[in-house]
């Protein structure tokens, strides 16, 4: 009874085991393809910086004031 309980275990940790090493190697794949795709589309990740500044300090200024408000 013991050893099939440790049997039982052992399966559940090497599932653990193949669950995360799958988890990382997606990780890695979203990053190479993010990376990719940032280094292909580089002016269009400029335009969407530049089309959020505004809308950052616009938030930011929003922010500053609920906090002086208090």
């Amino acid at each position: 009874m013991a050893e099939e309980a440790k049997q039982e275990e052992k399966k559940a940790d090497a599932k653990k085991a193949v669950s995360t090493i799958f988890k990382v190697l997606l990780g890695l794949a979203f990053l190479v393809v993010g990376a990719y795709l940032v280094y292909r589309g580089w002016w269009y990740v400029l335009a969407l910086i530049k089309g959020c500044v505004g809308l950052f300090f616009i938030l930011a200024g929003l922010i500053t004031l609920a906090i002086a408000k208090d």
